[in-house]
């Protein structure tokens, strides 16, 4: 298995693998993040994937899986072509693995009407960044492959939400009516894992918990959690990097091929989240 990003998510998931009696290699962009997972039970190299593969052995050449889950930081349209599609494209030049499992965003789907969507809900984002998503989706697909569309990942650690509630950052953006959609970092793992068999179809997934919720009942959800008041009203921010949308996204395909969540919604896990 060859995890191509090993930060918040794919660390989760090659430390999984391993423990599966998988061999892994755990490719980070950098040498200090590569340095950072020293006496991680896999394999760990520095590998940019957006300038080329040559600190990767030949011996992973046909790897049975390779996972893409690098991320761009903050990066436009630009470092997102770099690399997801690019990346991706060099990886399955180079490694032409048996099983590519891509993980894609949620935030393709651009509804802003509230409504469920599935993946066969069209997917016609309007900003480039999600437009870049797609390109790469299609490198994935047409390699017989899985493409994983997170929605918003949270897990020990690590929260948008609870660390804006908690420095105090926190609005209700326009009443706070906007449908989020989230996952746990565990049971995301746990998907890419689980996407990684070959006995699961190859196609789209959506990867998210049983439970969308608007912002204003997790901030509830948070505030009741540390007796606290709610955040104050505030305008929207229809500028933010991968659009203003609201859905709530179904994650009935992933669940019927044999997934299923250990944290079936936000409030389920806020208690651990908040000791973490």
């Amino acid at each position: 298995m060859v995890i191509a990003g090993c930060g918040f998510l794919g660390e989760a998931a090659a430390v999984l693998f391993s423990g599966m009696g998988c061999r892994v290699l755990g490719l980070c962009a950098s040498r200090e993040s590569a340095g950072r997972l020293a006496g991680a039970p896999f394999e760990v190299r520095a590998a940019d994937i957006t300038g080329g593969l040559s600190d990767v052995p030949e011996e992973w050449n046909g790897a049975e899986v390779v996972v893409h889950c690098a991320s761009s930081g903050r990066g436009g349209a630009d470092a997102y072509r770099a690399v997801y599609r690019d990346g991706l494209a060099r990886l399955l030049e180079r490694l032409r693995p048996g099983r590519v499992v891509f993980t894609g965003s949620t935030s393709v789907y651009a509804q802003t009407d509230g409504g469920w969507v599935d993946e066969q809900s069209p997917a016609c984002p309007d900003r480039g960044t999600g437009q870049v998503l797609l390109e790469a989706e299609r490198l994935a697909l047409d390699a017989g492959g899985v493409v994983a569309r997170f929605s918003g990942i949270y897990g020990p650690g690590r929260s948008v939400l609870l660390r804006k509630f908690l420095e105090g950052t926190a609005v209700l953006e326009a009443g706070g009516m906007r449908w989020i959609n989230q996952i746990h970092r565990d049971d995301g793992a746990r998907a890419l894992v689980h996407l990684a068999n070959p006995g699961v179809a190859p196609g789209i997934y959506n990867v998210c918990d049983d439970t969308p919720a608007t912002q204003a009942d997790v901030f509830r959800w948070i505030a009741d959690a540390l007796g606290r008041p709610l955040p104050p009203s505030g305008p929207a921010d229809p500028g933010r990097k991968r659009g203003w949308t609201s859905k709530r996204v179904r994650n009935t395909k992933l669940r019927a091929s044999g997934w299923a969540p250990a944290f079936p919604s936000y409030a389920s896990a806020l208690r651990g989240l908040i000791a973490s």
